[in-house]
């Protein structure tokens, strides 16, 4: 996410909350009031947006001084400072808020992340997150994903072909299937090509076709999803790839399957927010 992109992100959220000013400080707290303030991980957990919540302290005000003490993609214990802020007390309650929000969700998705990867980490199987993104966020959210120790699915519409079924409802069969595949293969030969499957015949059908490099099993049971990888046989292509409802406690089962890939959107749309807090301390 290019740095333009993430100061206009900054803007618009410090826009929504701020408004036509911050009454609270204006009126309670002194002009000339200097305060020291800390952002602190209330709880164990990997963090993300570090950097990114500091860059909005300095937004609301340039001659705050600030530190990061912690680098994204680090584990934390309760109690690990993240940052630190020193300079006009207004300042730093202005911005906490939004600092905070960023920091808390993104540091969640990097933890649910985590939590997945660590079940599975004895298997060469990698998790991977989906397009199910908070609108604007996406590439913030996908960060975290690799901060937590998992990998990136496409990025957008634009990177992966990726049919579906509603894509195949309009299809006229696999020699049609068959055509768009060498077509976009011409034409636009960086993108590659992922087939989803809601049943084995499907994934029979599919594995006829050249030039696919995914086939997603599509909420299928583990025992299904071993039958279709045993039908690859020793190919190297298409790699298989998990995905539809997968729960944290599944996870085992569905590596042993022998899929490639187990893509999971929760991690991005149902993380909760890591507890991250301000602890602020004035200063004479």
């Amino acid at each position: 996410m290019s740095s333009e992109s993430i100061q206009t992100l900054i803007d618009l959220a410090l826009a929504e909350d701020i408004g036509e000013g911050d009454v609270t400080s204006k009126y309670f707290i002194p002009a000339e009031r200097q305060a020291r303030a800390m952002v602190t991980a209330r709880t164990n957990g990997v963090v993300s947006g570090v950097e990114l919540a500091a860059l909005v302290f300095a937004t609301v005000d340039p001659t705050l001084e600030i530190e990061c003490l912690i680098a994204d993609g680090s584990h934390v214990s309760d109690g690990a400072i993240l940052i630190q802020i020193e300079g006009k007390a207004r300042s730093i309650l202005t911005a906490e808020r939004t600092a905070l929000n960023f920091v808390q969700h993104l540091s969640g998705v990097a933890t649910l992340t985590a939590h997945h990867v660590e079940e599975i980490k004895d298997t060469p199987v990698r998790i991977l997150d989906t397009r199910k993104t908070t609108p604007g966020y996406r590439q913030l959210e996908k960060q975290a994903v690799i901060d937590g120790g998992g990998h990136n699915h496409r990025m957008g519409l634009y990177d992966r072909a990726m049919v579906k079924d509603n894509h195949l409802v309009a299809d006229g069969g696999l020699q049609t299937l068959q055509a768009a595949i060498f077509r976009i293969k011409q034409e636009k030969p960086g993108v590659e090509v992922e087939l989803e499957c809601d049943n084995i015949e499907q994934v029979r059908d599919f594995l006829k076709l050249e030039s696919v490099d995914y086939l997603l099993l599509d909420n299928m049971s583990p025992a299904v999803m071993h039958e279709a990888v045993q039908m690859r046989g020793d190919r190297s292509k298409p790699r298989f790839e998990a995905s539809g409802g997968i729960k944290l406690e599944c996870l085992k089962d569905i590596a042993a399957s022998g899929v490639d890939f187990i893509s999971v959107g929760a991690l991005t749309h149902s993380a909760p927010a890591l507890d991250i807090g301000l602890d602020f301390i004035p200063v004479n």
